[in-house]
């Protein structure tokens, strides 16, 4: 998926395109130019004060308001950051992608997890708004090499995390080891369960997950070769989410063949799942004829409610273990 890389004057002529199509509406919200898709900062100093440069005029004129940076863990040395603050980046997201050395060596990614911890220590001191990347499924990756990773991540304390699932890419180095039989990517059920737990220990913690799973995207289809890949992975995983908190509450099976089910308006897809899928199996595993879900606006969001002939029974999906 390698692409040309933009010069600096091109960067200008598509943020001014881009701009041009905004709505003007929404006068509060914070604008960012983001240089995203590589190690910004693994660039020579000259090259990223022209990238740096090329977006000024629309920071002076309040066209934007701040840039975003993405970048290795081992690329922010102390020379850097100054830099960077003084042209007014305000957001740097750290491909972490482990907090496990044994899965960075296999992955070949040539950093450490100490690098990540000291990159997201300095990058807070010089006042930073810190995002860190990880992945699931790396090579060699267990659902507990991924959970310790997390809690590590969490201990930091970011402003956001992205996770994105493995994926093999025509032309990547994990295609070879896919093809013969070295590497096997997690299945989507496997990626389901994995980030389960990991999307309540963020909640749990008060950390934003700014984005689970991949952009869809042309490229992407184009080389994706193998991979738990789904465009609403994140709603795959709500929806396993509130199917485990309607099984806990209807492990008190009620004197009745039906259930009825309350909870949020935009909570209803993730009961119901994907095709009426939690449904389905919640009538099967627990013999009911019936299944209603009703709206309630006033109940909070992640909260489900099951009535019964003898009274209304709740669960918090914060309840849940993680």
């Amino acid at each position: 998926m390698a692409r040309e890389i933009p010069s600096p004057s091109s960067v200008r002529k598509s943020m001014e395109s881009s701009l041009s199509l905004l709505p003007s509406g929404r006068p509060n919200r914070e604008r960012q130019i983001a240089f995203y898709g590589g190690s910004f900062t693994e660039m020579g100093r000259e090259d990223q004060i022209a990238y740096l440069r090329a977006v000024q005029p629309f920071l002076s004129q309040g066209m934007i308001q701040s840039i975003r940076i993405s970048t290795r863990p081992d690329a922010l040395s102390e020379a850097t950051l100054p830099l960077l603050k003084e042209y007014g980046v305000k957001t740097i997201e750290v491909g972490a992608q482990s907090m496990i050395d044994k899965i960075l060596l296999l992955s070949h990614r040539g950093h450490t997890a100490e690098d990540t911890v000291s990159a997201i220590l300095r990058l807070r001191q010089w006042g930073f708004e810190v995002g860190v990347h990880l992945m699931v499924g790396l090579l060699g990756e267990t659902r507990d090499h991924f959970l310790r990773s997390l809690d590590q991540v969490i201990e930091l304390k970011p402003d956001f995390v992205r996770i994105h699932p493995t994926l093999v890419l025509r032309g990547a180095p994990l295609e070879q080891l896919w093809r013969i039989g070295e590497y096997i990517p997690l299945s989507l059920e496997e990626t389901v369960d994995w980030l389960k737990p990991g999307i309540l220990r963020l909640e749990k913690a008060f950390l934003p997950a700014a984005r689970i799973g991949l952009q869809p995207s042309k490229d992407l289809e184009e080389y994706l070769m193998a991979g738990p890949y789904h465009p609403a992975l994140r709603q795959l995983i709500d929806s396993a989410i509130f199917f485990d908190m309607a099984q806990r509450i209807l492990r008190d099976p009620a004197d009745s063949s039906q259930a009825i089910f309350l909870c949020h308006p935009k909570e209803v897809s993730n009961l119901r799942g994907q095709r009426n899928g939690n449904i389905f199996k919640l009538k099967e595993r627990f013999k009911l004829s019936e299944i209603f879900v009703e709206e309630r606006q006033e109940l909070p969001r992640g909260y489900l409610v099951l009535r019964t002939p003898k009274g209304e029974v709740s669960i918090d999906r914060k309840s849940l273990d993680s």
